[in-house]
């Protein structure tokens, strides 16, 4: 059976996304996040979607990060996530911008204590002279916060990428992959579908 189209590509993500979680053993919201540096060379990682709905799709980290700064000076990035156990994979491509301070603090409250102290401890992609020198971060702001709440850190926050492309892609036999892509000219313009040659 062919992927049915959604009026909305949201919905059928979501629809894919909610299997992952069923049957992805890890992980299954780990993305990977594409940015381009400012010497123009492409930089990849994997991060974590946190939010995903018809604005875009969210994921947290440090602003002085590479993907930080790298974000800063080309506000444009690509995702992908592979459900190996579905045998599936949706790519997202789109402008990026901030989420608002309000969706950052709701998120940052809701995380370990631990992952919250890391966030201040962490000088993120920054050379770091040895293990201690972050174990002396962790401590020193461990005890900072001991006996009260974590504020999330300024440099600390999240971004929405929105869509202007998303593909769904499904194996099937004989490597003759299905792909189906929604693409759209701007944020405001309706979803157009194809189907691709795999």
């Amino acid at each position: 059976m062919d992927i049915a189209p959604t009026e909305e590509p949201i919905e059928l993500f979501r629809a894919w996304f909610a299997e992952a979680k069923q049957r992805e053993p890890n992980d299954p919201n780990a993305m990977s996040l594409a940015t381009v540096d400012a010497g123009g060379l492409p930089d990849v990682r994997m991060v974590l979607l946190k939010d995903a709905d018809a604005r875009g799709f969210v994921f947290y980290t440090n602003l002085e990060s590479a993907k930080g700064e790298e974000l800063k000076g080309n506000p444009q990035a690509a995702l992908c996530f592979h459900w190996k156990s579905l045998e599936r994979q949706v790519r997202v491509r789109g402008p990026v911008v901030a989420v608002s301070a309000e969706e950052a603090d709701a998120y940052f409250a809701t995380r370990p204590k631990d992952s919250q102290i890391g966030a201040w401890a962490s000088r993120q992609s920054r050379a770091m002279e040895g293990r201690f020198a972050l174990e002396k971060e962790v401590a020193r702001f461990a005890a900072k916060y001991a006996l009260s709440t974590v504020p999330r850190p300024p440099h600390w926050s999240g971004f929405r990428v929105q869509p202007l492309q998303i593909e769904f892609w499904r194996a099937r036999a004989f490597r003759l992959h299905e792909r189906l892509c929604y693409r759209r000219e701007t944020l405001d313009a309706a979803w157009r579908t194809e189907r691709l040659f795999p």
